[in-house]
């Protein structure tokens, strides 16, 4: 009899530990592709690969599974169907057919204000060409000193979009999502700043995915970027905080309250993006980051200029965060890249009701972004990089001569009368083709 109940509580005990499985999510990226199984409670795994054809095989440890893996859209995932069967009588297994070869990395996650247990899996491509580009390996390519300072090249502005895929950033009273808010305004400045001549934008995310802090700065050097530009919503605790504020990094100096909380917000989602649940900083990094204080001042003043210039222009139209036209500093994760001035775009509280709706206007969004971008080309009109088309076009502002199309005058005849090209014309007067029309004024370079 006392054997029985043994056994019986042994039962009992065991049942208590199992947990659920209630539900899949796939986030594919260009350079990974993001698992993640929502469970119950935590349990223990063990993932590993199988060869001749690639497998990924997941194993969780007393585990149920109650949701339908088939379901997963596998589109662009690198994996062409999921498998899964019990396992050693109380376990779930779960078999990743593979399409490409990934490398799998795993690491489980505690509950949080979305969700509940986490076990994420995430399957890595090899190097890829960027991390919103294509998924082929990228060439190495140098250039020399000389051959980058001489050809009117483009500004380049890598848009950082927070947040994204299992990371929804801050959540508005209507359950606006930060992540789908700022990805929508983080391509409408790329747009408005593809119009612009002379400017290069790139998105480090086109989709809802994640990318990790780090990778999104060090995406920006490997573009060799002149500036990065991270847009995100706010979100506080009262839902009264409001206005808009633009950041960059702290140089060590005493920061505001409200700045040291939106940085341990912003910070925190590495901790999703990261591995085995910690930041992605190691040891090599912190020394990196020793490295980044110490250069960052070089950077530090552009940031600073850059970020005041748009908050310039955002003022005019929206409300500042505690009326302040200045710069905010904090020591932001994403902005730490030592040779790229940075700021990040508080574009307003998706907490308050208000700011969620106007945040949720397609129309306010592109205003937003307007300011964003006016603000930017002032400050690259003013400081201009060497080598560059627009600090080529502020050279000729000073040596050019303004000409009158009248009858007859052809394109190519006016440049060799004044000494010049036809594709110089075209290039300092921002034409599409060489035709002219009677009465049109020409700005022509002094030969």
């Amino acid at each position: 009899m006392i054997r029985a109940c043994l056994i019986c509580l042994l039962v009992c005990f065991s049942w208590v530990q199992a947990a659920t499985i209630d539900g899949v999510r796939i986030w594919p990226a260009p350079d990974n592709t993001r698992l993640v199984f929502d469970l119950d409670a935590p349990a223990s795994h063990n993932i590993f690969i199988l060869k001749n054809p690639t497998r990924i095989v997941l194993d969780i440890e007393k585990t149920a599974l109650k949701t339908d893996l088939t379901a997963l859209d596998l589109t662009d995932s690198g994996i062409s169907r999921i498998r899964s069967a019990v396992h050693n009588g109380a376990d779930i297994r779960v078999v990743l057919d593979m399409t490409e070869s990934m490398s799998p990395k795993s690491f489980a996650l505690p509950p949080n204000d979305q969700y509940g247990h986490r076990l994420v899996v995430d399957l890595e491509r090899p190097t890829l060409v960027s991390i919103a580009g294509k998924t082929t390996v990228e060439p190495t390519v140098s250039k020399t000193i000389d051959q980058y300072n001489t050809q009117k090249r483009d500004i380049v502005v890598v848009i950082d979009a927070g947040h994204g895929g299992e990371d929804p950033g801050a959540i508005g009273p209507t359950k606006l999502r930060e992540k789908n808010v700022v990805l929508a305004m983080a391509k409408e400045v790329y747009a408005q700043l593809e119009a612009t001549k002379g400017f290069k934008p790139i998105l480090v995310r086109e989709g809802d995915y994640i990318v990790a802090l780090k990778k999104r700065r060090d995406f920006a050097r490997e573009k060799n970027a002149d500036l990065f530009v991270s847009i995100h919503a706010d979100a506080f605790h009262k839902s009264s905080a409001n206005g808009a504020s633009v950041y960059a990094l702290s140089n060590g100096g005493v920061v505001s309250a409200v700045a040291k909380y939106l940085a341990d917000q912003e910070n925190a989602a590495d901790v999703i993006g990261g591995i085995n649940g910690v930041s992605l900083e190691d040891k090599d990094d912190v020394l990196k980051s020793v490295l980044v204080d110490l250069s960052m001042t070089a950077t530090l003043q552009r940031s600073l200029s850059v970020g005041n210039l748009v908050l310039e222009e955002m003022s005019k139209f929206a409300k500042l965060h505690g009326n302040k036209k200045k710069v905010g500093q904090a020591n932001f994760v994403v902005l730490r890249a030592p040779d790229v001035p940075s700021i990040l775009v508080e574009t307003g509280f998706i907490s308050n009701p208000t700011e969620e709706k106007n945040l949720g206007s397609p129309a306010y969004r592109a205003k937003m972004a307007s300011a964003i971008r006016d603000g930017i080309v002032r400050y690259f009109e003013k400081s201009p990089p060497e080598g560059s088309y627009i600090a080529w076009l502020q050279q000729q502002k000073g040596t050019v001569k303004k000409y009158t199309v009248a009858r007859g005058d052809t394109l190519s005849g006016i440049a060799s009368k004044n000494g010049v090209s036809v594709l110089q014309l075209i290039s300092l007067n921002k034409l599409n083709s060489s035709t002219i029309r009677v009465g049109q004024v020409l700005l022509i370079p002094d030969a």
